[in-house]
């Protein structure tokens, strides 16, 4: 077996099996490709299963070396190294190849981002008003779309959803006034998690589906101008074009909305653990970097709470 079929068959894998994201397979793709080139010239010849089960960490170490020499950043080496170790410890477990000593590689540090968030008065306003931006060259009725980008901004900021979890849900999973009190979402790698829903949010997805009669349970929830799901792309630009009206900072994104989500619930005493379950978080310490973020808040609740704070 080549490492060329071999790649395919761990990408496969990891889609079917780990039920990856289809941008990390998408990544994970190109990356093993950047380094199965690498080790053809390194090597001398297309690697194989033999190559690949003779690979010492000094030759990882010389891939990551010329990838910072080409240029590629910390985070992208990273990841890089992320997917080789993926691809190897497969290989080790479905074709017997001997482990590599992945333990001795280090990658490079990153930095993690503190989150960017909006104030509690620019989300709630985001919220309301993208409604109010239309763009006339777009083949959509205006009311249902403003009612739409409503339905979609008030549910990624009131619940806290990653864009990509908003976008998958479909007309049967729509949180109504009356409904269950609390959504399902399927986040990444497949884990699932409850997230409890506001009145408004139910209110706004309510007022989108009346624009919408006789929708089916399993059409998209929120629909393209083509009647398609909706791309995320264009959610994004949604946005965008209202931040530029609104005079909202360039961080106003869907994403941002997330991490206000989060960062306002920290600021009103909101327990981590709790934030970390809602978010879908694998790892306490990817929440944590919630706290920088709201110092001030937090101090604030330490001064109402604690006995010993005056």
């Amino acid at each position: 077996m080549t490492g060329a079929e071999a790649r395919l068959r761990y990408l496969d894998w990891l889609a079917r099996e780990r039920r990856a994201a289809g941008n990390t397979v998408e990544a994970y793709g190109r990356d093993l490709a950047d380094f199965l080139h690498f080790l053809n010239g390194h090597l001398g010849e297309e690697p194989d299963l033999g190559a690949l089960a003779g690979l010492r960490p000094a030759d990882l170490r010389a891939f990551l070396a010329a990838r910072a020499a080409a240029g590629a950043g910390a985070a992208t080496r990273a990841r890089q190294l992320a997917a080789i170790r993926g691809f190897l410890r497969y290989l080790a477990k479905t074709r017997g190849l001997e482990p590599l000593a992945l333990s001795t590689i280090r990658g490079p540090r990153l930095k993690q981002p503190v989150p960017r968030a909006l104030t509690p008065e620019q989300a709630r306003e985001a919220a309301s008003d993208i409604g109010q931006v239309h763009d006339p060259a777009r083949a959509e009725r205006p009311a249902e779309q403003a009612a739409r980008d409503v339905a979609l901004i008030t549910l990624l900021y009131g619940c806290g959803l990653r864009i990509s979890e908003a976008l998958s849900l479909d007309v049967r999973d729509a949180p109504l006034p009356g409904g269950e009190a609390a959504l399902r979402i399927t986040g990444k790698g497949g884990k699932q998690r409850l997230v409890p829903v506001l009145p408004a949010v139910r209110q706004a997805i309510a007022a989108y589906l009346a624009l919408r009669p006789g929708a089916a349970p399993g059409e998209p929830l929120f629909l393209g101008a083509r009647g398609h799901r909706l791309d995320p792309a264009v959610a994004q630009r949604s946005l965008r074009e209202y931040r530029r009206l609104a005079g909202l900072p360039e961080h106003a994104t869907p994403h941002a909305l997330r991490h206000s989500f989060a960062t306002h619930l920290l600021g009103g005493g909101a327990d981590l653990r709790a934030i970390q379950e809602l978010l879908g978080h694998a790892s306490l310490s990817t929440t944590q970097r919630y706290t920088a973020v709201d110092a001030a808040g937090l101090l604030a609740t330490w001064r109402k709470a604690h006995p010993r704070a005056d």
